[in-house]
């Protein structure tokens, strides 16, 4: 009982992080809601980006955090577009 209670009120960890030019990555765990995720940010303009990774895509989201960004926009696009099949 007092594990469960005390991972409840776990803080965040940084289970990565790394640079790229002026790109800062960071893999982050949040143990009270058992979720993974990568932010990315430009540490000259701020811009930047957090998504929700799944915990066996983490170390790959981690090094290739703008193909897994690209990813979640076209997923989100694909489910407001309908799609037309066509016969060649």
């Amino acid at each position: 009982m007092k594990r469960e209670v005390a991972e409840r009120n776990a803080p965040t960890r940084e289970l990565a992080q790394r640079l790229s030019g002026a790109d800062e990555v960071l893999l982050l765990w949040h143990p009270e809601i058992d979720q993974v995720e990568l932010s990315v940010r430009d540490l000259v303009t701020g811009a930047g980006f957090h998504i929700e990774v799944a915990p066996g895509d983490a170390i790959d989201a981690f090094y290739h955090p703008y193909a897994y960004e690209a990813a979640r926009r076209d997923s989100y696009s694909g489910d407001r577009d309908a799609t037309t099949i066509v016969d060649g």
